[in-house]
Order: C-alpha cells, then structure tokens, then sequence
C-alpha cells in the first residue's frame, strides 16, 4: 500500500509559478514509478510529468515541456513539481499517482490505468 498527499496548488497569475509536492509513505519512493496528473473541468485526466522508480529521464507532456519539472527526493519521500510561466490553461486539479516499480524496466509509465495509487487531488488555478 502506499498512501499520497499533495500540497502546493493554490490561485496564481499567468506567467507566475507554484511547486507542488507529494508525500508517500508505505514505500520508499525509489520504489515506485510515480507522476502527475491534470483534471481540467469537463475534461479527462491526462499525463503531465512522470519520472520512473530510478528517477531517470522524466517525461513530459509537450504543453508543459520547458516549463514544468518533476523530481524526486528520496530523503523526503516525496516527488515534486515545479511549475513556472503559468498559463490559464493549466488550471486543474492536479493528481500525484504511483504504481511500483518493475525493476526490469526503466521507461516511464504514461497511462492512468498503469497507476494504482493515486492522491486526493490539489486544486491549481491560473488567472488570466
């Protein structure tokens, strides 16, 4: 089992930046493939950032390549967003997943179905 708290969102300007974070415990995070989702209003969940049980080449959605960044710390147990050059169109509420690793693989998983773990959601809003 492993149990997940996000913490960051909040109301913003466009072009202005929010770090969001996720708590896991039950397992160390360099034990788990973990990511973040978006929910935008009417909308389907979809993949913003991922980064694998090793840490290794995260992914990125392109709408948010050059602007967000995923990291892990170990330490903390936690895996980050950072988000910069925020735009109106990335309101939503956003999700942090975790599914565990399969150590035989290092790619990223991008599906939601992939993830069997998943946080209560932080509510990001971006004002125009």
């Amino acid at each position: 089992q492993v149990q997940l708290v996000e913490s960051g969102g909040g109301l913003v300007e466009a072009g202005g930046s929010l770090r969001l974070s996720c708590v896991a415990s039950g397992r160390t995070v360099s034990s788990v493939d973990m990511a973040w989702f978006r929910q935008a209003l009417g909308k389907e969940r979809d993949l913003v950032a991922a980064i694998s049980w090793s840490g290794g080449m995260p992914y990125y959605a392109d709408s948010v390549k050059g602007r967000f960044t995923v990291s892990k710390d170990i330490g903390k147990g936690q895996v980050s967003l950072q988000m910069n050059r925020l735009k109106p169109e990335d309101t939503a509420v956003y999700y942090c997943a975790a599914a565990p690793a399969d150590y035989n693989d290092f790619n990223v998983k991008k599906a939601a179905r992939n993830y069997g773990y998943w946080g209560q959601g932080t509510q990001v809003t971006v004002s125009s």
